[in-house]
């Protein structure tokens, strides 16, 4: 299926152009064909008066000069035929040229005065013919039907030269006009790459909309587009904003309930419950910030986020290390300087805090992080030198849904969290074993 536009219009103009030009090309050959018989018709019409004006009568017998006016019919090899015919049909004259010629023609001297033929002989050529009959010759009583003929042959030699003058014509103004058309579609185009820049622009981040700088026909779409944008941007927000006061309000009363269970564990006969409870507690607690951080996470559908991965690592890695600093663990990039990822930075900064936490947390001491760059895809990579995962657990571990917290104690729900990011953005997550010994996670991020 072709996908652009311009080539779209550009074959469709040249199939039509095509059409135009097939359909032009034989009435334009009939044209110059009776054009060609017309002036040959004319021609011979000046031979035969050539004939006529040189022909005399004596005696009541026609007499030919022996050198005609015109040279062609005084020479042997010229292809100019002439013949003159009396009434009952019978040669009585026959021009130089003729002598090699056997042409069997019989005038038709039916009183119409003047015919333009063309006629075939027995083995195959074909001549035209003008015959004209004559009454008076040279002022006196005569009846005679003086012919000049011309061979068919130069005459289509002719016509196909024509012909192959015209195919070359045609097909040179086909490309001069596709080439006039591309130039003329990539100025009338000109209008939509420049709304694809200002898109990539509000993809980037760095516009808001699309400018009013554009043709009227183009600009209900560009309206229509950018209250798209401010429709989502203001959804986004107040989904954030909902999203806050829950999580706000949530937490009260939990922490209301963390307060009346460690009350409860104090006293002797109600340890067990307060136990029970404060486990309880704990687990909603961990399922609203699940809940919410699969939310707010979503990328924006029409804006494209590219984040810095260095800076945002040189933070993770930093608070990781204190956190874990009785490790003494050691971290080792493979990340280009200026490196950047297609994803929200609220969004990377969870997926890599996660995947980095647990590698901190199963890690023996070593932590690799990469990123690869093809033409296709971009592939972030964190190793470990940890226990690693079960080859017979991996497939379940990445499916949608499932809960590494219930496999693995002490994973909690980060790995789902990164898993629906990940989704969120198209990627795909896969798990390997790690030169470096334990697991190694990597997440492949289509490039358009």
């Amino acid at each position: 299926m072709i996908r652009s536009l311009r080539l779209r219009l550009m074959l469709a103009a040249a199939v039509l152009a095509l059409l135009f030009m097939l359909a032009l090309l034989p009435a334009l050959q009939k044209a110059f064909s009776l054009a060609l018989q017309e002036s040959i018709e004319q021609r011979l019409a000046s031979d035969v008066t050539t004939l006529i004006s040189a022909a005399r009568i004596d005696g009541g017998k026609l007499q030919m000069p022996d050198l005609l006016p015109d040279e062609k019919f005084n020479l042997p090899d010229s292809r100019l035929l002439g013949y003159i015919y009396d009434r009952q049909g019978n040669l009585v004259w026959r021009s130089r040229a003729t002598n090699d010629e056997n042409i069997n023609y019989t005038p038709r001297y039916d009183g119409r005065g003047n015919e333009f033929a063309r006629i075939r002989q027995d083995h195959g050529e074909e001549f035209f013919v003008y015959d004209v009959e004559v009454k008076l010759l040279g002022g006196k009583s005569a009846a005679f039907s003086i012919v000049a003929l011309q061979p068919v042959r130069e005459y289509q030699q002719t016509l196909n030269g024509l012909q192959e003058k015209l195919y070359l014509g045609f097909g040179a103004a086909l490309l001069a006009l596709m080439l006039l058309l591309w130039a003329g579609l990539t100025w009338g185009l000109r209008s939509l790459r420049r709304m694809s820049v200002e898109l990539d622009d509000v993809e980037s981040g760095a516009r808001e909309g699309l400018s009013a700088e554009h043709p009227r026909e183009l600009l209900r779409l560009t309206g229509s587009l950018n209250r798209l944008l401010r429709s989502e941007r203001e959804q986004r927000g107040r989904y954030r904003d909902s999203l806050d006061d829950l999580a706000h309000s949530l937490k009260t009363p939990l922490a209301v309930l963390q307060g009346v269970s460690e009350s409860m564990a104090q006293r002797e006969g109600e340890r067990e419950q307060a136990r029970v409870l404060q486990s309880q507690i704990e687990r909603m607690s961990q399922q609203i910030d699940y809940q919410l951080q699969r939310a707010s996470l979503r990328k924006s559908g029409l804006v494209r986020h590219q984040v810095a991965l260095h800076p945002l690592l040189d933070s993770l890695c930093s608070t990781l290390a204190k956190v874990y600093r009785d490790k003494q663990v050691h971290i080792t990039y493979a990340v280009p300087d200026q490196a950047l990822v297609p994803m929200e930075q609220g969004a990377l900064l969870e997926l890599l805090g996660n995947l980095l936490e647990n590698a901190y947390r199963l890690c023996l001491g070593q932590i690799r992080i990469s990123l690869r760059v093809s033409d296709t895809a971009l592939e972030l990579c964190v190793e470990d030198d940890g226990p690693g995962v079960p080859v017979h657990q991996r497939e379940r571990i990445l499916q949608r849904g499932e809960r590494l917290d219930r496999q693995y104690p002490g994973q909690g729900i980060g790995l789902a969290v990164v898993k629906d990011i990940i989704e969120s953005y198209d990627a795909t997550l896969t798990l390997d074993d790690s030169p470096l010994g334990g697991a190694a996670f990597r997440i492949r991020f289509p490039l358009d």
